[in-house]
């Protein structure tokens, strides 16, 4: 799992029959501070209703995809599986 921001959404014209229905968004990866890792986007299949801005947790492994979806017929490996509303971080040393 990972921490992102939602940089933007992702339209299709045509998708596999068992995306059909669901919000598909762009998001970048960023660290405890809020700041972006890298510079490259990834696409994400998107339940829980997240919009541009938001901070998200993504979900990167495609076992637990196909277990939140009931199935292993769509292609997807990323999830959004729930928006961040704070964070709070404490420091151990």
């Amino acid at each position: 799992m990972f921490l992102a921001k939602v940089c933007g959404n992702l339209y299709s014209t045509q998708k596999n029959k068992h995306l059909v229905g669901h919000k598909l968004l762009l998001v970048r990866p960023i660290d405890l501070e809020g700041k972006f890792i890298g510079s490259e986007d990834q696409i994400t299949l998107d339940l829980v209703d997240a919009g541009i801005g938001d901070t998200v947790l993504v979900a990167k492994e495609g076992d637990a995809v196909q277990q939140i979806l009931g199935h292993n017929n769509a292609p997807v490996n990323t999830m959004i599986i729930g928006v961040v509303d704070d964070t709070d971080i404490e420091d151990f040393n």
